[in-house]
């Protein structure tokens, strides 16, 4: 009798070591990787190869259709200017349209001034070379305003893949100096994000404000506003595409 009580006693103890062992590897299995998280940053400088004008036709009379056709003339002829600049009718459109009865007391509504009529026209340019050429005359021949003038590159997608591969670079190579300061090594990425920082477009936002798109897909390069000078000399440079990434890497 007591020699079967001890074999039992003996596989009891056998159980609790296996089920002990066990709880241990599940534990270890549900531990959370040691990891260092860094940013990478980059830019590529390029040359613009198109610019994309925005310009406001703005026209006011106390006779409604008065206002309306000195604004529908002067819109007309920027049009036919640009098919004498060989500008496709694809790259040229009327963005916003406008009309507002304006009064000396706008509470009152006392002592009318008359009809604004404002309109904007969009006009995208190929050939960068003719952009002070077009400026000028555009605003000899009826616009305005000048409410955005947006350099960029038809390229951009290598340029932002150019740049991604530089961002990535920059943050492992950060990653390596932190964690050599810390008596660390850097092992193999867990994870990678690329970031995206959203940015405000006042192309076509004087008499129509509206959020541009994201900075991840589209970079410009922003000059003038409704006080551009027509004779004032302007060199389109360079734009930067830039790409920032986020990176989790291992610690071993």
């Amino acid at each position: 009798m007591n020699r079967y009580v001890g074999v039992i006693a003996v596989v009891g103890v056998l159980v609790a070591v296996v089920l002990l062992a066990g709880g241990t590897a599940s534990e270890a299995a549900l531990q959370e990787p040691r990891l260092i998280t860094v940013s990478g940053n980059a830019e590529v400088r390029v040359v613009p190869d198109e610019v994309i004008l925005t310009l406001g036709v703005e026209t006011w009379d106390k006779d409604l259709e008065m206002a309306k056709a000195e604004n529908d003339r002067r819109v007309e002829r920027i049009l036919a200017l640009a098919e004498e600049y060989e500008i496709e009718a694809k790259h040229v459109q009327t963005d916003h349209i406008s009309i507002e009865p304006r009064y000396d007391d706008g509470y009152e509504k006392r002592g009318f001034i008359g009809y604004f009529v404002r309109k904007t026209i969009v006009v995208m340019l190929r050939d960068v070379s003719k952009f002070e050429d077009l400026l000028t005359d555009l605003l000899a021949t009826g616009a305005t305003h000048v409410h955005g003038i947006q350099f960029q590159t038809t390229e951009l997608r290598q340029y932002k893949d150019q740049a991604r591969a530089l961002a990535i670079k920059a943050a492992q190579e950060k990653a390596v100096a932190m964690s050599e300061g810390l008596g660390q090594k850097v092992g193999q990425p867990h994870s990678i994000h690329e970031d995206e920082t959203g940015w405000w477009s006042w192309y076509g936002g004087w008499w129509g404000a509206r959020w541009g798109g994201s900075m991840a897909q589209n970079v410009v390069q922003n000059v003038g506003g409704s006080t551009f000078a027509a004779d004032s000399s302007l060199a389109p440079g360079q734009i930067a595409v830039s790409a920032r990434v986020t990176v989790s890497f291992e610690l071993q």
